[in-house]
């Protein structure tokens, strides 16, 4: 799960008095999400049945007041999920597991749909200057997807800089933040020059087949073809786009 869902889930565990255990997992190093095919966050399991797909909590995704807990920042969309969660371990508590199961048994792996190319998107920057698809065209992009409340993001996007440092021309790194205040996303901003960094809307977000964990990394290469997507912070998430990355610039 990632904030604020997971601390949601912790104010509930913690009324059980030591009954119940709350586990993070880290995304990409996680076995019950392999099991399930679920490659993006946030994810939610009450042992091991799965009670909440990353569409439940929306996000940019086209579906994104139809998820049980959407609009995910609302106030009573946050209650209702700390109420649901807690009668979910009430049944676990009293060994009716079973019925947990076949009541989310329909709660399966939420698929992303998959972006075969760099999306016809059209952003301006912090400059104010334009920013669209066509500007990159003939390089390799990363496109970073970004918020200023995911401590992750910071790291990946320092790293990002140090790329387009050292590849200069040859790739364009954008940074599209998304669900950030403006004037934290310049305070962030003034540390990295090196990237073109953009405040993502919510048609941009979406051409890129709905963005629904942040940092999400998309690779393409000089055709504009997707090499690589990276959802969530893996902790090899620098080296398992190294790679593609070393491909593509060949």
């Amino acid at each position: 799960m990632s904030d604020p869902a997971s601390l949601l889930a912790q104010e509930v565990a913690l009324k059980y008095g030591g009954k119940v255990a709350f586990v993070s997992e880290n995304f990409g190093a996680s076995k019950l999400a392999e099991r399930f095919g679920v490659i993006r966050y946030p994810a939610l399991f009450v042992d091991d049945v799965l009670v909440a797909r990353p569409r439940d909590f929306g996000f940019f995704a086209k579906g994104e007041n139809e998820g049980r807990y959407t609009p995910w920042r609302n106030a009573e969309s946050q209650a209702k999920f700390k109420a649901d969660l807690g009668r979910m371990v009430e049944l676990i508590l009293a060994g009716k597991k079973d019925q947990l199961r076949r009541e989310y048994q329909s709660a399966a792996a939420d698929p992303p749909e998959q972006v075969a190319a760099l999306p016809r998107f059209s952003l301006t920057d912090l400059q104010g200057k334009s920013l669209t698809a066509a500007e990159v065209e003939g390089r390799v992009v990363l496109v970073e997807f970004w918020a200023t409340w995911c401590p992750p993001c910071r790291s990946t996007l320092e790293w990002l800089s140090a790329l387009q440092r050292q590849h200069g021309d040859r790739i364009a790194v954008l940074a599209l933040a998304v669900e950030s205040p403006e004037e934290q996303v310049r305070a962030t901003a003034a540390a990295l020059p090196d990237l073109r960094i953009a405040i993502a809307d919510a048609p941009a977000a979406r051409s890129f087949g709905d963005i629904l964990a942040v940092p999400t990394l998309f690779l393409f290469d000089r055709a504009g073809k997707t090499a690589r997507i990276l959802y969530g912070a893996p902790p090899d998430l620098h080296q398992q786009m190294e790679g593609p990355l070393k491909r593509v610039l060949q």
